[in-house]
């Protein structure tokens, strides 16, 4: 008999996580209303504990679960796994079924999970499947291959970037890099970035914690993307999905909201070295199992405990020199961040243009009330960006900030385009 424990298996403790189901259709970004929606313990599909509707924007209501005791998330000797595991069927008319298995619940914390539901002109298949594993903390995966931090660039080939850009997309490799019949994926960067932090780490660590490993997830990421690293070996993608070779994302996984608010507050970020232009590949292991010449994932766990902040934790593990860079521009965007915030009295083109925006949005969400494209923000301007924010998983203050204002422009993109890659 296993020594180690499902969540189901434990003691019934006090303890519950929080869910919210986002549906929509795969050809672009339009919201699913009147979803029903049947979660139940992974493996028990009779065992319906909750049937839910989305509503205008295809959101479900946010609803609480059993969930394993805290302490198994914050410990790696846990032999209880610290999640609690769901699986959740969708049904829609006019929609191919959506079966997922997996979705991982932790205690105190709330779960967003995508769903992304084929037209059924589009399909033949009786369902679509997707199975979530093991976290990577919890589960058994390959340890990475080290790496020089830094890439040697040639001095002619195919490396196009002079400067650290921001991707709209990367291109996920779902498999080793030799392996041809592993799938490609086209991936927001924000939401590949936020799937990453939520199978590498616990959404229950430290604040600081979580903000010093989203920092070496985006730096790992974005000095792939600078270096050409996989272009430049003939392959046509941007990085893998293997723990190996990259890092772990998982196809149609959960996510965390306390990580996607991060993610939308600092996606800009990388790390850097003095004299060094590329991003800096910053390495990680757990730091238990596997060891590895970079950052330790249960380490900085310890360190957050103990009230040490993110560049300190950083710097714990990649040197004194490590410092936190901002890229110079963002891919895929109307137009940048007006290094302000946009409030209830502000005024001019940035205004009129984010109103324009919000009303494209409302066209795919009704929920967000339309306005005069006047460039003055007043208090229907601010309500229209709260109930965004609410939809979108931000704060919802009614003030266009740094992560409003991208999220807003990346909605935009979305919503005006006839379908994503």
């Amino acid at each position: 008999m296993s020594e180690y424990l499902h969540a189901a298996q434990a003691p019934e403790g006090a303890y519950q996580g929080a869910l919210r189901i986002n549906v929509t259709s795969s050809l672009g970004q339009i919201p699913i209303e009147g979803a029903t929606v049947s979660i139940s313990p992974s493996g028990e599909p009779e065992n319906v504990l909750q049937e839910l509707s989305t509503d205008i924007s295809g959101l479900t209501s946010t609803i609480e679960l059993p969930a394993p005791d805290l302490e198994y998330s914050l410990e790696p000797e846990s032999t209880v796994q610290p999640y609690t595991d769901y699986d959740i069927t969708v049904t829609a008319p006019g929609y191919e079924p959506v079966v997922i298995t997996g979705t991982e619940l932790l205690p105190e914390v709330t779960a967003i999970q995508p769903v992304r539901m084929n037209p059924l002109e589009i399909t033949e298949e009786d369902a679509k499947l997707v199975d979530i594993p093991a976290h990577t903390l919890w589960g058994t995966y390959p340890a990475k291959i080290p790496e020089a931090e830094v890439k040697p660039l040639p001095e002619s080939g195919e490396i196009v970037l002079s400067r650290v850009v921001i991707p709209e997309y990367v291109v996920v490799h779902n498999g080793v890099p030799t392996d041809k019949s592993a799938p490609n994926y086209w991936v927001r960067y924000t939401d590949y970035i936020k799937n990453v932090a939520s199978s590498e780490i616990y959404a229950t660590w430290p604040e600081a914690t979580i903000y010093a490993n989203i920092l070496a997830i985006m730096s790992f990421t974005l000095n792939r993307v600078y270096t050409e690293f996989y272009r430049n070996q003939g392959y046509n993608f941007t990085i893998t999905s293997s723990t190996a070779y990259d890092q772990k994302w998982i196809y149609g996984r959960n996510t965390y909201e306390n990580i996607d608010r991060l993610v939308d507050s600092i996606f800009v970020n990388y790390l850097s070295r003095p004299g060094v232009r590329q991003p800096i590949f910053t390495s990680y292991c757990d730091g238990q199992r596997v060891t590895c010449k970079g950052l330790s994932q249960w380490g900085s766990k310890y360190l957050g405990d103990q009230g040490y902040s993110a560049i300190e934790i950083l710097r714990y593990y990649y040197g004194s020199s490590i410092y936190i860079n901002t890229a110079v521009s963002v891919s895929g965007v109307p137009s940048s961040w007006p290094g302000y915030d946009l409030t209830i009295g502000s005024s001019g083109e940035k205004v009129r243009q984010l109103q324009q925006q919000l009303n494209r949005i409302a066209q795919n969400y009704p929920a967000i009330p339309t306005l005069v494209a006047d460039g003055i923000y007043g208090p229907r301007t601010a309500e229209s960006v709260r109930i965004f924010q609410g939809i979108f998983d931000l704060s919802p203050t009614g003030i266009t900030d740094f992560p409003t204002w991208y999220a807003i422009s990346r909605i935009y993109v979305a919503v005006s385009r006839i379908a994503e890659p």
